[in-house]
């Protein structure tokens, strides 16, 4: 078994993870020529400097590293002379660096980087959204080495999981910790949005809304199954994979502090975790480490540097927003735990998808997630309360247009 590891850059990072089976680091610059699956302001400044040491480093210990080059949209520079210009740019720095891999969705760019670059491995990212069997093949046979499957369709779909793995020889990869809910409707708007947010050059210049997380998150706390009706895999559950013949994992998230990461590692390495489930799969609500303050003069230098837009919105709303997303941990470490989801209630839980096509399933009739929630998730009242009124308020904001008047 062998994982692919999110770096938040941290000098602290690589000594921590090197015991266990990591084979390589992901991530990438807050913002280059072609974006990615993460806005800037969600990730940690970093120069090329600071990157190529970063690379030295983990290889030293024997650790590769993987470039994402994974927006879902490029906004068509990629046809433009100025975009492949752009393009051949960062590949150059890239491989310079010694980077190992690269990871892209757009099926223009594998090939352009087979040849030009052939020393880097192209892995196919989760935003090809590859979840059958042709999609599959498509991208084995335009020369991919590794394909990330989507998540958010398959990760539960134990037939689908197995035909593919049979259908094809490359190395095909699993999201073990990410949270999303199955067959996310908000998925496709989220990753074009998220992908311009850090396209250097774009013309938001960074800026973004992100009503798909905002939205995603008030769901949950209006019903709490959905904390469920995911598509996590539990480190206790990696056994149901590594017996189809997945045996690569990925192991989210890149805004996490060290810590987090070491932990996340540890606990899929050892196959097994005691508490709160959300401490491993959620990208957001991290505790606040004893001792450490908020850091406020960072993080209002950066909204001011991200968010900061007059003429383009209501900055009063805007500060609104922000306070909301603080409150529910989204862009703030936090102090309590609103929401627990016991690992410990959810042996046995997997299990009961082998019998379900949740793909033409009503969640509403089956009732399978709804009956584990009362078992093992608990949200404070009054906080989900008090978040969900925060949260109506803010989208008539934005429903309204009040928020850009």
């Amino acid at each position: 078994m062998k994982f692919s590891v999110a770096t938040n850059f941290q000098p602290d990072l690589v000594p921590a993870i090197k015991g266990y089976p990591v084979a390589e680091l992901f991530g990438k610059l807050p913002s280059d020529s072609v974006g990615g699956g993460r806005a800037s302001f969600m990730l940690a400044p970093l120069g090329q400097e600071q990157f190529r040491a970063h690379v030295r480093e983990a290889g030293k210990n024997g650790i590769g590293f993987n470039y994402l080059i994974n927006p879902a949209c490029m906004d068509n520079r990629e046809f433009t002379r100025q975009g492949q210009a752009a393009l051949d740019q960062l590949l150059d720095f890239v491989d310079g660096c010694g980077v190992t891999a690269v990871t892209v969705s757009l099926p223009f760019l594998l090939p352009i980087i087979k040849k030009r670059h052939p020393r880097l491995k192209v892995r196919v990212g989760v935003y090809a959204r590859v979840d059958c069997v042709a999609k599959a093949r498509f991208w084995e046979d335009l020369g991919a080495d590794c394909i990330t499957l989507e998540s958010i369709a398959i990760n539960r779909d134990f037939g689908m999981l197995q035909a593919i793995r049979q259908a094809v020889q490359l190395e095909l990869q699993l999201i073990a910790n990410s949270n999303c809910m199955i067959f996310c409707p908000l998925s496709g708007q989220h990753m074009v949005n998220l992908s311009h947010a850090s396209q250097k050059g774009h013309a938001s210049r960074g800026f973004m809304i992100d009503y798909c997380a905002l939205r995603c998150s008030a769901q949950r706390l209006a019903d709490p199954s959905l904390y469920l009706r995911s598509e996590f895999i539990r480190p206790e559950d990696l056994g149901s994979y590594t017996e189809l013949g997945f045996d690569s994992f990925k192991i989210l998230e890149r805004g996490a502090p060290t810590p987090v990461l070491v932990e996340r590692a540890r606990a899929y390495s050892e196959g097994r975790f005691s508490g709160n489930l959300l401490d491993l799969i959620q990208p957001y609500g991290y505790k606040r480490e004893p001792g450490k303050g908020k850091g406020r003069l960072s993080g209002l230098r950066r909204f001011a540097r991200y968010f900061l837009r007059p003429g383009v919105i209501n900055f009063a709303g805007l500060v609104r927003l922000k306070r909301l997303a603080e409150k529910r941990g989204l862009i703030e470490e936090l102090e309590g735990t609103p929401v627990y989801l016991d690992n410990g209630k959810l042996d046995g839980f997997l299990a009961g998808f082998r019998g379900i096509d949740c793909r033409k399933t009503d969640c509403a009739r089956c009732g399978y997630c709804a009956a584990w929630t009362e078992k093992a998730v608990r949200v404070d009242p009054l906080y989900r309360d008090e978040m969900l009124r925060l949260y109506r308020d803010a989208f008539d904001e934005m429903y309204s247009g009040e928020l850009w008047d």
